[in-house]
């Protein structure tokens, strides 16, 4: 007996429990029985969501420091105010959101996928009204350039911040990629915040928040790779 005979069978179970063998359920009963372990509670949601928040701010300011802070020293105070606020705000409910995923049962007020969509559009409010110019020099090279980057700096986040959650169990893995990919993406934004110094609007709007979109993107894609893996084994 594997996992997905008994995935089958619980699923048979759900639509037709009175059906069910009790021949059966010893069955899976002992196939399970001596692989339970006790396992730690995990820490509370605030503990772990400001873990996350604290890999996500130092792999943004990591990478920052390495190719310059360029950006925020180009941007007036009141724009600091703005921008980097946003960004932690959403970094935390990112965390949450991800956290949520990882700990069955957790209450949720939203999606991943809406508060995916939420986080994008915060963003263009506030980088649509933060930037002004809108000459599109040089838009699809140095776009391509600020997505790279940004994805480059979005996966050691996303694997750290696994690797804090590990013990976690996503009932959803595809929301839980979805999560963790959106909160990576994040970080990835942000460090582009940091660095780059083209504040043409449209530059920011589509390519520094393709990042959060596409990292979101991998990351649901990840998870159900990962899952279809498992379920074939």
């Amino acid at each position: 007996m594997n996992d997905q005979e008994i995935d089958e069978i619980l699923a048979r179970a759900a639509q037709r429990p009175d059906k069910l063998e009790p021949a059966l359920l010893e069955r899976v009963a002992a196939f399970i029985k001596p692989s339970l372990q006790p396992v730690r509670p995990l820490p509370p949601t605030w503990a772990l969501a400001g873990g996350l928040i604290l890999i996500c701010a130092a792999v943004a300011l990591a990478g920052a420091a390495r190719a310059g802070f360029y950006g925020i020293e180009k941007l007036n105070l009141f724009e600091r105010a703005l921008i980097f606020p946003a960004l932690a705000i959403l970094m935390a409910c990112a965390g949450i959101e991800f956290v949520s995923e990882m700990i069955p049962g957790s209450r949720r007020r939203v999606t991943s996928g809406a508060f995916l969509a939420i986080g994008c559009a915060v963003l263009l409010c506030v980088f649509g009204f933060v930037f002004r110019d809108y000459h599109t020099d040089h838009f699809v090279h140095a776009g391509i350039a600020c997505l790279a980057t940004g994805i480059l700096h979005a996966i050691p986040a996303a694997l750290l911040s696994w690797l804090l959650l590990r013990r976690g169990f996503a009932v959803n893995a595809v929301a839980a990629g979805l999560a963790v990919g959106t909160l990576s993406g994040l970080a990835g934004v942000t460090m582009l915040e940091l660095h780059c110094a083209n504040f043409q609007a449209l530059h920011i709007l589509v390519w520094h928040i393709g990042v959060v979109l596409l990292s979101g993107a991998l990351g649901a894609l990840a998870a159900w790779a990962a899952r279809f893996r498992r379920r074939n084994l």
